[in-house]
């Protein structure tokens, strides 16, 4: 191989590694404990929401991939306006610990989930259904949260997600 066409080449791997860095330091779950707001608004954008911090102090930004995305992470800061905490809230592990029904409002759930990705209603219970996508694994999954007409969460439920028929 020739000298130009190598360095050319090691250039061109060195770009590619650089590109891949930047674009994995732009995801949410890549944000360290410690880092000032400001920078990781400039890193990841504008959040698809804002809210209070969760401890009445500091501020939530969260990310969300809704309504075709199953993530959504909720980036917490701290009175000082650094990062606190980075988590991906649509986990099945936590949805037991975290949502509590006939505690909980719309503003709690979204504060904690971000907005559904679509509602629906149903035949037994009088309100709405908000239903979230995430991962489970390799499944998709559903997270339902039933809401009476008052906006509390009356109560939760996971599923798979149907999936298309493509056998036709």
């Amino acid at each position: 191989m020739n000298r130009p066409h190598l360095a050319r080449s090691l250039a061109l791997a060195l770009w590619l590694a650089l590109g891949a860095l930047l674009a994995g330091c732009t995801q949410p779950r890549n944000i360290p404990v410690g880092m000032v707001g400001a920078d990781v608004l400039r890193s990841l954008g504008a959040p698809t929401a804002r809210y209070p911090g969760p401890d009445g102090a500091g501020e939530r930004l969260q990310y969300s991939s809704e309504p075709g995305g199953q993530t959504v992470y909720n980036i917490d800061l701290g009175a000082d306006g650094r990062v606190i905490r980075v988590e991906q809230a649509l986990r099945e592990p936590v949805f037991g610990e975290r949502i509590r029904p006939d505690v909980w409002t719309t503003a709690d759930a979204l504060r904690e989930y971000g907005k559904p990705a679509y509602i629906m209603g149903v035949h037994n219970f009088v309100g709405d259904i908000w239903v979230w996508r995430y991962m489970d694994g390799q499944t998709y999954r559903l997270l339902f949260i039933d809401i009476d007409p008052g906006g509390i969460v009356r109560g939760w439920s996971c599923g798979d997600e149907p999936m298309p028929d493509d056998s036709n």
